[in-house]
């Protein structure tokens, strides 16, 4: 059988809390570290050819394609969202 348990309702709620938040902090880090390390090998297309051209090419490719979309985001902005 179980202890009574002779701490606040407060003291009870803040554990519970901890412990799920806790939880939640370790099934998610390991989701989160893997979502960080494919997006890295993506923009640095690693393993995807020995061709040091073909590397860079995708390398510079896939910045340009970041700059352009961060360019039209900023200029739906200024023109629609004013």
């Amino acid at each position: 059988m179980s202890q009574p348990d002779d701490r606040s309702p407060d003291a009870r709620r803040q554990d519970e809390a901890r412990r799920i938040l806790d939880r939640a902090h370790r099934d998610s880090a390991p989701m989160m570290e893997s979502a960080l390390q494919r997006s890295s090998d993506f923009f640095t297309a690693k393993g995807e050819s020995e061709d040091p051209a073909e590397i860079w090419g995708k390398r510079v490719g896939r910045i340009l394609a970041i700059v352009a979309a961060i360019g039209c985001l900023v200029w739906l902005y200024l023109t629609y969202g004013r």
